[in-house]
């Protein structure tokens, strides 16, 4: 069941019984079935799954880079069916152009987008005091660590002023040290850009420390087992640690363990009865 938040929010993209399939090793590979979701303005969702459950393909269906085979995608109200500047994607990788300062990073999508030189200035300042890079927009990517590199990507991405941001498990490159650092960031980015974020990961600590939403699939196709508002969420800024330490994240915690758990033993057992 779809979550639909208290009170009357605007509905960004729509997700309607959508399928996928596509060719994989010359075998046509079912990676998404019935699919149903809606994300409303200022949602911060994290899907979260376990390896080759389809969050991927999702994400690349959300993004407008494939297709669905089955069902429908509506952005705003409208068909959507081809990659728009409406929405944007962080990846994995910062992927930053390595020959162009932080500054220029930045600056890269707005240009495209033919905004004039003061805007672009405005913009891009704006979006670097954001993510905490103001002091660093005259180096190139290599003089970053792998943090600051993502807060690039992210300060990039947010400065086009997409409808709504897709982050495909954006900390997974880093190390635990880094990563806790880039958790608070990403919540605070998201706190003072109004924006709204769907964040895939596979770390459920990490859903339950960031997601308002936690959404929850299962392989064999892709598909969405759970859809629900994030009771964590009624601690206003308090300490990670502090929250780590309440029985009622241990509860929550092993609950979206189980359910991902529950879909590797069905693997398991299949790979038995086939092997």
């Amino acid at each position: 069941m779809t979550v639909e938040p208290f009170g009357r929010k605007k509905v960004k993209m729509t997700l309607e019984h959508v399928g996928l399939d596509f060719k994989q090793n010359k075998c046509l590979f079912h990676a998404l079935d019935d699919v149903n979701l809606k994300v409303y303005d200022r949602d911060f969702i994290c899907l979260l799954g376990p390896s080759g459950c389809g969050k991927s393909s999702l994400l690349n269906v959300m993004a407008g880079y494939r297709q669905p085979s089955e069902g429908k995608v509506l952005l705003g109200g409208e068909s959507f069916l081809k990659p728009s500047a409406k929405v944007g994607v962080v990846f994995q990788h910062a992927n930053l152009f390595p020959w162009l300062s932080v500054y220029k990073n930045v600056e890269f999508g707005l240009k495209q987008k033919g905004m004039d030189r003061r805007q672009r200035k405005d913009q891009v300042e704006h979006y670097q005091e954001i993510v905490g890079l103001a002091e660093a927009k005259d180096k190139l990517p290599h003089q970053l660590s792998g943090g600051m590199q993502q807060r690039a990507a992210i300060a990039r991405t947010l400065a086009t002023e997409p409808e709504f941001v897709l982050l495909d498990e954006p900390f997974s490159a880093l190390d635990a040290l880094t990563r806790e650092k880039m958790q608070e960031h990403i919540r605070k980015i998201w706190e003072e850009t109004g924006s709204t974020f769907l964040f895939i990961t596979h770390d459920v600590d990490e859903a339950l420390l960031l997601g308002k939403r936690l959404v929850v699939m299962q392989g064999n196709p892709g598909r969405i087992v759970s859809d629900y508002k994030n009771p964590l969420n009624k601690y206003e800024n308090i300490d990670y640690e502090q929250l780590r330490q309440t029985k009622e994240y241990w509860k929550i915690r092993q609950n979206l363990i189980g359910q991902i758990q529950n879909d590797e033993e069905k693997k398991a057992e299949k790979l038995i009865q086939f092997g």
